[in-house]
């Protein structure tokens, strides 16, 4: 078993070293299963350690001795994690490399309760093709200005690991990590990731998983059971990760998001297709429950919603106007289940095959993916 010099405190992964996904879930997952008369549970896995190629740190504390980690469960002070085992090297790399520079530069780290200092937050996304670094500092500032000096050291001292930087400013009282609005100091507008033929935009603001390696198992378990000529609507597309990587297989899809930074993503994907790719393609623009066109004429219908599952509008009009398949994407157990009950128990569908994803290593968490087939 390895060791953690993080925990405690850091409660990060709450199962760390434990393997597979977490007893509850699976044993949810299994009576569920059993229930719908589908064969024993598939779980993949992926690697347990280093896997994590995008994160989030809070930076409190001192001038001097600034923290840079996640919060201690259900307070807002932070653990400084600046080895952790889970974080593919360069994150752990560039964490130490800022903050060294906001010492150097004496950027003060913000504090919560009295809503001053300047440094908020760092993300780092890794590019794995080019092993480089996308590096984001939220400040609770409107300006660059005071960080252009650390700005400058961050950038000479990564070099060749430095993807891109940027500044993000967030000003608000509240605990959105992220501001609207994004400055780019340096280097590429998107990191770039492939999944299948697909090259797919990371945006700084566009969500994205943190667990490649499994994520792209999950796209390749959709793609290879979506039968050619297919005509596909998703929904909660995102930037096309999985929408972009299945389109050689498909007549025509038609996606649909609504953040802003995620559009962009698909944007960028969108512009890099050959031209009879790209007029296969049609986005929808908005949120899911004010889209209802995307569902008309698809044969296949695909949903990755957030954890708080499926919007209610999207659910009743996927009932009444079933598709002939419905592939449903779940990284909240809860409301998954509670979605499958619907969409079951209102006639329209049945489950045919259901399988589970360690895409959250040492939590609680699972990511499910479950095909349902319409009842004729």
């Amino acid at each position: 078993m390895r060791f953690c010099p993080h925990r405690p405190p850091c409660g990060g992964c709450p199962r760390f070293a434990q393997r597979g996904i977490a007893p509850d879930a699976r044993r949810a997952l299994d009576d569920y299963a059993r229930a719908s008369n589908l064969p024993s549970l598939s779980v993949v896995d992926g690697p347990l350690y280093g896997f994590r190629v995008r994160a989030r740190l809070a930076i409190r504390g001192r001038l001097n001795t600034p923290k840079l980690g996640l919060f201690l469960a259900g307070t807002h002070r932070v653990v400084h994690v600046p080895q952790c085992s889970i974080h593919h090297p360069l994150i752990n790399r560039v964490a130490a490399v800022v903050r060294r520079a906001l010492v150097e530069f004496k950027i003060p780290s913000y504090s919560e309760r009295a809503h001053v200092g300047l440094a908020r937050h760092l993300q780092v996304v890794v590019e794995r093709a080019s092993q480089r670094a996308q590096v984001v500092i939220v400040a609770n500032g409107a300006s660059v200005a005071p960080f252009e000096a650390c700005f400058a050291a961050i950038r000479e001292r990564l070099g060749d690991e430095l993807h891109s930087l940027w500044f993000n400013s967030n000003q608000s009282g509240g605990n959105t990590v992220l501001g609207p609005d994004f400055q780019r100091w340096c280097g590429p507008e998107s990191v770039v990731e492939h999944f299948g033929e697909a090259a797919v935009h990371y945006p700084p603001g566009a969500f994205g998983q943190s667990n490649l390696g499994v994520a792209g198992s999950i796209i390749d378990h959709i793609r290879a059971r979506i039968s050619p000529g297919a005509r596909v609507a998703e929904f909660y597309a995102g930037v096309g990760a999985i929408g972009l990587s299945v389109l050689s297989r498909a007549s025509r899809i038609v996606m649909n998001e609504i953040g802003p930074q995620s559009l962009r993503g698909l944007d960028l994907g969108i512009a890099g297709l050959g031209f009879e790719e790209r007029a296969k393609v049609e986005v929808v623009r908005g949120s899911a429950e004010a889209a209802p066109v995307a569902l008309l004429g698809a044969d296949l219908v695909i949903v990755d919603p957030p954890r708080q599952g499926l919007d209610a509008p999207l659910l009743e009009n996927l009932i009444l106007s079933p598709p002939e398949r419905l592939v449903y994407v779940s990284c909240g157990l809860g409301s998954f289940l509670r979605d499958a009950a619907r969409l079951v128990g209102s006639n329209a569908f049945r489950v045919v095959e259901l399988t589970a994803f360690n895409l959250f290593p040492f939590t609680e968490h699972v990511e499910t993916v479950a095909w349902f087939e319409r009842v004729p």
